[in-house]
């Protein structure tokens, strides 16, 4: 998962003109502001994004990175589950549609594609910003009070991104509870932090409960073998910065690494990992040392050296998030 991903082409262009005309301190402190409330641990029952600077600081801070974890966990859904294409999609607290962009680019061609959010300035740009991409031009962006009460329509998948931070402990069971009984397929992200991976470690509970099995990223469906508070599961998603993106987040570097933590599940027949990489593998000389979460329910490290042959070519190559052995090998 640590090659650096492009943003599309279209997105880049759509984003590059959100700042024309803001002033860079107002820019800044919204910005700013965003970093500190994505960072806290703090419910609210508000939206977040206020106004049309708060929505263009966002989405030129956050869509980026956003669209690159959601497409390395949509990635590896896909993969174990091969040959499915979502025909409808709802995407719960989507705000300016990052989550949107990802499925376009992970399953080519239209769908029904629905955005819930409780921000209109934020849906009111994600509806501009789609209108670069043909997939997206047909989407519905509809304002809606997310958790408690949200009840949604039928669909083949229902994507939840940097959503349950912003939620109460109930509001985030009824919302996972409501994916469950709407879609086939459910992929939710948090940030990867300790906070992060214990809200998707509740919500994999309950859509295990629920009669999912886990596609990705675990190779089995049972308990996380991960002790409370002792680690947590996460990957990184490497996304090439836009000369605007670095302007925005004060960076120098081409690039930036997303962490985040992630569970896809499905209703649908699938084939998760026989074991994934879940921290980035250690090269030593001769050897390389790969963390495993394995479908025998257990963490393992496991060490490939040269007299593995093709394996150790592999797992040189290997990437923190990679089914491991990888196909083929």
């Amino acid at each position: 998962m640590n090659a650096a991903l492009s943003v599309p082409e279209s997105l880049r262009a759509a984003l590059a003109g959100l700042l024309d005309g803001l002033p860079p301190k107002q820019a800044a402190q919204a910005v700013e502001r965003l970093i500190a409330t994505y960072r806290g641990r703090t419910p609210t029952d508000a939206p977040i994004l206020r106004d049309r600077a708060d929505v263009a600081a966002y989405a030129a801070y956050r869509m980026p990175a956003t669209f690159a974890a959601v497409s390395a966990a949509l990635d590896a859904f896909a993969e174990a589950v091969p040959g499915w294409t979502p025909g409808t999609h709802v995407d719960v607290g989507g705000g300016t549609g990052a989550a949107t962009w990802a499925v376009s680019a992970t399953w080519a061609g239209e769908r029904a594609v629905t955005v819930l959010d409780w921000a209109e300035p934020a849906l009111a740009l994600g509806r501009e910003l789609a209108a670069a991409n043909p997939a997206l031009r047909g989407a519905r962006w509809q304002r809606a009070r997310i958790g408690t009460g949200l009840t949604l329509d039928s669909a083949d998948l229902v994507t939840v991104s940097y959503v349950l931070g912003e939620l109460t402990g109930d509001d985030r069971d009824a919302l996972i509870d409501s994916a469950a009984s709407a879609a086939r397929a459910v992929v939710v992200i948090e940030p990867g932090t300790p906070d992060g991976y214990g809200r998707i470690i509740a919500a994999r509970d309950r859509l295990v409960a629920a009669g999912f099995r886990i596609a990705a990223p675990c190779p089995h469906s049972a308990a996380c073998p991960i002790v409370p508070g002792t680690d947590w599961c996460h990957f990184s998603a490497r996304v090439s910065r836009s000369s605007l993106h670095r302007q925005v987040k004060g960076g120098s570097l081409a690039y930036e690494d997303e962490k985040f933590a992630y569970v896809a599940a499905t209703r649908l027949p699938c084939a998760p990992a026989p074991a994934r990489v879940v921290r980035k593998p250690q090269l030593r000389k001769g050897q390389v040392l790969l963390e495993l979460c394995e479908r025998e329910e257990r963490l393992a490290r496991t060490t490939v050296t040269k007299r593995h042959g093709d394996l150790y070519k592999a797992a040189r190559d290997a990437a923190w998030g990679d089914i491991w052995p990888p196909h083929g090998a």
